[in-house]
């Protein structure tokens, strides 16, 4: 059996073929979503229970091999999943979506995290579109000054900045329609994601010439990793 923790378009994708090619998966979704899109195959929802929690569940399920797909921000399951590996010698792969690159007509910012994205904000515009996740909102709460149009998926919790305006949608978003919340700001705040599903806000930033203030991928444990589908894939069933 195959474990691939997703919750990512990758993810789903990556099950879809290895059960085509009659590859035993469990997918693992982290629970965040209130209706997460589910990927064919098994699925299970929730935390192992750390590191040790997930080793355990790894030997108990004799599992062959492990996935890492999920989204390049999801810090604390990469490191449990390295741990993990590291305890019971199971083979672990990283799928990585490669990181967006600026074009030649983009106006891109960049910040470290998302507080460090607080405190450059104020200097790059009055109006903010505010794409980073509903989880990390408590980092702009004090920016009174501010305006912030917030895009999530599920509704936030507070705190929550003071002028906002709450848009709930899930992607893959078009330009066109992009575009047409950005001719309301000044700025976009968003992470560095990659990938096509929510690309068209850098697309119609761009158009606008509306500036993007990008967050960093946080460090992930070394360990083998795929950029693609195909490549994990091959991967998986060399093991």
């Amino acid at each position: 059996m195959i474990l691939i923790l997703g919750g990512t378009g990758e993810a789903r994708q990556l099950a879809s073929d290895l059960t085509n090619r009659g590859v035993r998966v469990v997918s693992s979704l982290a629970g965040r979503v209130a209706r997460p899109r589910l990927p064919v195959g098994e699925v299970r929802v929730g935390g192992f229970g750390g590191a040790e929690g997930l080793a355990a569940w790894l030997r108990e399920n004799d599992v062959r091999a492990v996935v890492d797909a999920t989204h390049p921000f999801a810090e604390r399951i990469g490191a449990n999943a390295a741990k993990a590996a590291e305890l019971t010698k199971i083979p672990l792969l990283r799928l990585a979506r490669p990181g967006w690159e600026a074009g030649e007509n983009d106006v891109w910012h960049w910040a470290d995290d998302l507080p460090d994205a607080a405190r450059k904000l104020p200097g790059l515009g009055k109006r903010v579109f505010l794409t980073s996740g509903r989880q990390g909102l408590p980092a702009f709460a004090h920016l009174d000054d501010l305006w912030f149009l917030i895009r999530c998926v599920d509704p936030p919790e507070p705190p929550l900045p003071r002028h906002h305006e709450l848009l709930l949608a899930r992607g893959p978003y078009e330009v066109d329609s992009e575009r047409e919340l950005l001719a309301r700001v000044d700025v976009l705040v968003t992470k560095d994601s990659g990938g096509d599903l929510t690309s068209a806000k850098l697309t119609a930033a761009r158009e606008l010439g509306v500036p993007v203030l990008l967050v960093r991928r946080p460090p992930r444990p070394v360990t083998e990793t795929a950029a693609t589908g195909p490549e994990a894939v091959e991967w998986v069933l060399n093991r």
